[in-house]
């Protein structure tokens, strides 16, 4: 079995397809159950963020898993395959570990260095415990990721280059003011009680607002909150709860607001926002031109299938769609490009340039059309860039609101209300493109370079430590058989001098097996070593029940002595 990872997130795929790719509780729990119950798969677990979602398994076979996990990611999200094939991303073996590590560590996070994901990386092994889907390969994959992530963070300055993504959401929010001035005595409103909203409370509270609500569909959670923040000695925020439907008035007298539920619809339309603002201001609200640049699918390096250097195995039979670090064959394709590709593929050649021309029935037809408007207004027109429309001065804003959910829960049409400044995933995305990561971020990349290399060394290891035991177990009872047989030859020996040939014969066995199993555990640690134990199985014609035995003891044996 190999670990094999399908999955997207902001790196690979926009916004909009994560909005829609989003998985309830209920559906990641359906998603590990039926990942388990495919042939290919033996372990399973899936981790699902605002920002990815990522599904892990143990696979006998790299191109059914990946096939398989795929089409799974695509029923359970409700994004057809053909549409999320282009967004998704497959690691396989160390690769894998590679991913995961940097993910615990925040390096592939949307504002690097964030240390949110660890407790997200937690939860995603509980689930996966919980559902009996993570054996001895996911609970070692996903225990040493959490470690490697606090290591990274102990141990360098990665807390310098990153933040949450809630103090990140504040920041685009103040626009360059200094958060804590812009937050002081403002009121705040938190829809959600979950852990992001939980941190978005804190944060607001440690910034310096003056009250919190807190509104959440299950009220206890929501009082239970507000009491905690009430009884912080680090602030002086006055916090209490609400129930939901108080949501609209609390909007007309909250300052900043922050959602992040996992309501599967809006939870603030627009016009919700555009009513809480005119209850406000006591004046309509005027709609602007949204400003904001349009959003594009990521644009990806081109790939060759099977052309990684590091790519274990040879994939140029690999279906169409996927390469082994998951970009699509033809993305980054120029437009001419694809024209060229589409003419050959039909059996035909194109020039571009030759493409590009117009025919001669249609240079006339523009030579005449020329001609005419020449006639009409005494001369030829000329080709002029349109002059720069000059762009509606937004006001100040009246109501400045975060959305962290995902999908989201505040009308993306809320950003064309003039008063309002509205910042979500996407905006968040844009924004933290061009954010300076730190200095320590190489060391991290360099911890996670050790610990990848430690992780597969050890997995290597382990793989052939039943073997090993197989064969001492083998030797054991082989020892014991001419032990019997020389008692039923020689009764007339005493018990030490039994004792003395017992001690003789298995000196000797040890010290024939104890080099080369000590050597062959060095091998099998070593990058392409898992062939060892096979071989080892074959000289010695070792029972494979007899070994996957010692491995399912093995196994139990882990199991009770892992932390729950």
């Amino acid at each position: 079995m190999s670990l094999l990872v399908v999955g997207l997130s902001h790196r690979s795929a926009p916004v909009s397809v994560l909005e829609r790719a989003a998985l309830a509780t209920d559906a990641q729990v359906k998603l590990v159950q039926d990942t388990v119950a495919a042939e290919p798969a033996g372990e399973a677990a899936v981790l699902a963020t605002c920002n990815r979602i990522e599904l892990y398994a143990d696979v006998d076979k790299f191109h059914a898993g990946v096939a398989e996990l795929s089409t799974l990611l695509a029923q359970h999200s409700g994004v057809g395959l053909d549409e999320l094939t282009p967004y998704l991303y497959v690691h396989y073996e160390d690769r894998a570990v590679h991913h995961l590590f940097s993910v615990a560590c925040g390096l592939d996070s949307m504002v690097v260095g964030e240390g949110q994901i660890l407790g997200q990386i937690k939860d995603s092994l509980a689930l996966a415990q919980e559902l009996h889907s993570a054996g001895r390969l996911m609970n070692d994959l996903f225990q040493q990721g959490l470690r490697v992530g606090k290591r990274a963070h102990s141990e360098t300055g990665i807390d310098r280059a990153g933040q949450s993504v809630v103090t990140f959401g504040l920041e685009q929010l103040a626009a360059g003011t200094d958060v804590e001035a812009w937050a002081k005595g403002r009121k705040a409103l938190v829809i959600g009680a979950g852990s992001m909203s939980s941190l978005a409370a804190a944060t607001l509270a440690r910034a310096g607002v003056a009250e919190i609500v807190v509104a959440n569909r299950t009220y206890d959670r929501a009082e239970r909150l507000a009491q905690i923040l009430n009884d912080s000695d680090d602030t002086d925020v006055v916090a209490r709860a609400v129930p939901m439907d108080s949501v609209p008035v609390e909007l007309t007298r909250a300052d900043v607001a922050v959602s992040c539920t996992g309501a599967t619809g809006l939870v603030l339309t627009a016009e919700a926002v555009a009513a809480a603002v005119e209850g406000r201001t006591g004046e309509p609200v005027a709609q602007i031109e949204d400003d904001r640049p349009a959003q594009s699918s990521p644009k990806l390096p081109a790939a060759g299938l099977g052309a990684d250097e590091n790519c274990p195995l040879d994939l140029t039979a690999e279906q169409s769609g996927f390469s082994v670090m998951g970009e699509a064959a033809v993305a980054g394709m120029a437009a001419a490009e694809l024209e060229q590709h589409a003419a050959w593929v039909d059996n035909g050649t194109v020039d571009i340039r030759e493409a590009g021309r117009r025919t001669p029935e249609a240079e006339a037809e523009l030579i005449g059309a020329l001609a005419a408007a020449a006639a009409r207004v005494g001369r030829i027109p000329e080709l002029r860039r349109p002059e720069p429309v000059a762009s509606f001065a937004r006001p100040a804003p009246a109501l400045f609101l975060l959305d962290l959910a995902m999908p989201r829960d505040i009308d993306a049409a809320a950003h064309r209300l003039a008063g309002v400044r509205l910042v979500d995933i996407e905006s968040l995305a844009e924004a933290s493109a061009d954010a300076p990561m730190a200095a320590d971020v190489d060391q991290v990349r360099r911890i996670v370079a050790d610990e990848v290399a430690a992780f597969g060394a050890a997995q290597r290891a382990a793989h052939i430590t039943p073997t090993v035991v197989a064969l001492r177990t083998m030797a054991a009872d082989v020892m014991a058989g001419e032990i019997a047989r020389l008692d039923g030859r020689l009764p007339d020996l005493d018990e030490r001098q039994r004792g003395e040939i017992r001690q003789a014969v298995n000196r000797v066995v040890d010290k024939l097996l104890h080099a080369p199993t000590v050597r062959v555990k060095q091998l099998a640690a070593e990058p392409g070593g898992a062939g060892y134990a096979d071989a080892l199985r074959t000289l010695f014609d070792l029972d494979p029940e007899t070994v996957a035995s010692v491995s399912r003891a093995v196994d139990s044996t882990d199991k009770k002595d892992r932390p729950e």
